[in-house]
């Protein structure tokens, strides 16, 4: 089997739905398997939209977004969260992770202060400039 039709094949898969694919040609053979992740889909309570929403002011500013991706509160599943509601936070401290593109970001805060709300879920896809922190600043 040709090395182009083996990668036409895997695009093929990439590209659709199907977790498993086989495929005879002569006395070749070849077996392709695609591991399924579920997403997590995980609808914010109806307190946090309104509270992510409510406009800055009185020493409130909020974290945002600054990609379309999933947010991880913390490096690894074992691990413990970068941050929780009421821990103090200083300027360039990494709060999250978005992962766009099977790329890794680190969500660095802009403020110092205190964190008052964290407003999404750890797996939740997110939108640019989703609010995803309320900070109390200093």
């Amino acid at each position: 089997m040709e090395y182009e039709k083996i990668l036409e094949l895997i695009k093929i898969m990439e590209d659709s739905s199907l977790t498993t694919f086989s495929y005879k040609e002569g006395d070749s053979e070849i077996l392709l398997k695609k591991e399924v992740t579920a997403v997590k889909q995980v609808e914010a309570a109806p307190a946090k939209v309104k509270e992510a929403t409510e406009p800055a002011g009185d020493g409130i500013e909020y974290i945002k977004a600054e990609l379309i991706g999933t947010f991880y509160e913390a490096p690894s599943p074992q691990a413990k969260s970068f941050v929780s509601v009421g821990d103090k936070i200083t300027k360039g401290q990494v709060v999250g992770i978005i992962e766009a593109m099977k790329m890794m970001n680190e969500v660095v805060s802009e403020y110092e202060g205190t964190v008052e709300a964290i407003l999404v879920e750890n797996e939740q896809m997110i939108e640019y400039g989703q609010p995803l922190f309320k900070i109390k600043t200093v």
